[in-house]
């Protein structure tokens, strides 16, 4: 599995060209990305600038050397992110890593969105990953009731080696919600964000420009 991640985001690196601002994505296979970006800064002197989604981001970008930005600075040519699910039509499902509301923003702006996964992020509708909604502290309560009232199952995420809630990067918690098959995932995208105390969720819709899949067969461009 680690090698389809890697020749994904390998691939992706491929693709960038000298003097492009790149929004960074956050996970395990953006993170094969970022590795391949920062060889070629050093490899062949392209010259690139990243604006990073998360502290995961920035801390790899840092490692490699590839000098950071931000949206108030500069506008991003391509952005590169991974994703937990992928249907038939490039709507997608992220925030298992927690940062899907900067990712959204960077992703959204950018002039080329890429997403890199793994063949078993193909699905054919999306549901089966929980979708997660990141939301203020103090709205937990009237948030869960209308989630629920949506036909929601919703989890708290919890932390892993920290006690208590998942913290987001922007302070805030992360719910999960199991929905069960997404058929119409533009309406829900809209419908979840009026919500009042929801910031983002993890519902990415009419966005994706092309997908770069790792799988046994080898890259495959969809």
């Amino acid at each position: 599995m680690s090698q389809m991640k890697k020749d994904c985001g390998y691939a992706a690196a491929d693709l960038v060209k000298d003097s492009q601002v790149l929004g960074l994505g956050t996970g395990s296979t953006t993170l094969y990305f970022i590795e391949k970006v920062g060889m070629r800064v050093r490899d062949e002197g392209i010259e690139v600038m990243g604006v990073p989604t998360s502290f995961q981001s920035r801390l790899l970008a840092r490692k490699w050397n590839i000098p950071l930005t931000d949206l108030s600075e500069h506008e991003i040519d391509l952005a590169v992110d991974g994703a937990d699910e992928i249907d038939p039509d490039f709507n997608l499902i992220k925030g298992g890593g927690a940062a899907h509301t900067l990712e959204k923003i960077v992703d959204y702006s950018a002039k080329e969105l890429v997403i890199i996964a793994d063949e078993s992020k193909l699905v054919d509708v999306l549901g089966a990953f929980p979708l997660p909604i990141e939301i203020i502290p103090a709205s937990l309560n009237p948030v869960t009731k209308a989630l629920e009232d949506m036909g929601g199952k919703v989890e708290v995420r919890m932390g892993q080696a920290k006690d208590g809630p998942v913290i987001t990067d922007n302070g805030n918690f992360i719910l999960d919600i199991a929905f069960g098959q997404i058929d119409n995932p533009i309406p829900m995208e809209d419908e979840l964000n009026t919500i009042p105390g929801v910031v983002e969720n993890g519902l990415f819709t009419e966005m994706v420009d092309k997908v770069i899949i790792g799988s046994k067969d080898g890259v495959k461009y969809l």
